[in-house]
């Protein structure tokens, strides 16, 4: 026997303490999803997102969105998402313990955490006032894991160190969902795509739906026997980031014709946007933010992080944004815009 093997009897006893956990862990979920619909979650499971691929945008033979010489290369991803928050310790203390996030970087007031070496969540310190939920800006970071298991791990930390905090569930057909809020209110999606194969195109347009999904039944069927939540080994991206603005059709005009993004799907009040036929990096809505003027605060949204993938796709869209009069300013490696409500969007190229 490997010393590494636990004796039957130390098995026994994993065993034991790993149910008590699990019975825990859903009486939390159970007893707060029905507070969480109450208080304004049940719009993920009403909402139906319709699509509307753009017009400039050509599908290949499986109605998938091709790369175009005016839009953005098929390998862009999404990077770091920078958040600006008053109560530094406690946002950092959620994303570290509820998430499961590891600090890789920190200074006085700026800290960036992640898993691996990817950088996820970067959060600055600010003394600006709170937005108000009616603002524009950050209506969450999605984090994508890598498989069902690894986020049912996640779930476990996230209901036992901030069950207070989650705020519904939904099965968008082309991924699972759990949503949270930090304890400033930025919210915070964690997700899992199912393969792509199941993903169901049409001219350019990707079927999404938000259909119910039972946390307690999602963990029971995925966590692995192994997986406490604290020890467990995680990996995940920023998959997407879903922003709170004014107005749709000024939306479009700045991401799709500007930035170059491909929008792959519409709701009413929302429009999602995609490169490389992916379901969507970018998404914006108008549910809270109809009629909204520019950002009164900083705190919130700090930025966001779109990867392209060389310094010749960064002056590409700079070229855009000089023909569409786009004030930009260049950083390292890529450039930074405003859209027409102060949220802040880094265009970088990959590090040789």
């Amino acid at each position: 026997m490997n010393r590494n093997t636990p004796s039957h009897s130390q098995a026994q006893t994993q065993i034991q303490t790993q149910a008590r956990t699990r019975n825990r862990v859903l009486a939390i979920i159970g007893g707060i999803l029905l507070v969480a619909l109450i208080a304004g979650a049940a719009w993920w499971f009403t909402s139906r997102a319709a699509g509307a691929g753009g017009a400039e945008s050509q599908v290949d033979a499986n109605g998938v969105p091709m790369e175009r010489a005016d839009g953005l290369p098929a390998s862009t991803a999404m990077g770091v998402n920078e958040l600006r928050v008053r109560a530094f310790d406690e946002v950092e203390t959620f994303y570290r313990e509820a998430i499961g996030l590891a600090v890789l970087d920190e200074a006085e007031g700026d800290v960036t955490l992640g898993l691996g070496d990817e950088p996820i969540i970067r959060l600055v310190r600010s003394e600006e006032p709170l937005p108000s939920p009616t603002d524009a800006g950050l209506f969450h970071t999605a984090i994508l894991f890598p498989d069902q298991a690894t986020l049912a791990a996640t779930l476990l930390l996230a209901a036992e160190h901030a069950p207070e905090l989650y705020q519904g569930s939904a099965d968008h057909l082309v991924s699972e969902a759990f949503y949270f809020a930090d304890p400033e209110g930025n919210g915070v999606e964690l997700y899992v795509d199912r393969s792509r194969a199941e993903w169901q195109w049409d001219n350019g347009s990707v079927q999404m739906d938000s259909l119910p999904l039972d946390p307690n039944a999602f963990i029971e069927e995925h966590l692995e026997p192994a997986d406490s939540g604290e020890g467990a080994e995680r990996a995940a991206i920023v998959g997407h980031v879903h922003l709170k603005v004014g107005d749709l059709s000024q939306a479009r005009k700045f991401y799709a014709d500007t930035l170059g993004f491909d929008v792959v799907s519409e709701d009413e009040g929302a429009l999602f946007y995609s490169a490389g036929g992916y379901h969507h990096h970018l998404a914006t809505n108008t549910w809270q933010t109809a009629g909204a003027g520019p950002r009164s605060t900083e705190v919130g949204l700090g930025s966001v992080t779109v990867a392209l993938p060389d310094a010749a796709a960064v002056d590409a869209v700079s070229e855009r944004l000089e023909r569409a009069g786009v004030a930009f300013d260049r950083v390292e490696r890529g450039v930074v815009a405003a859209d027409p409500w102060g949220n802040k969007i880094r265009l970088i190229a990959a590090a040789d």
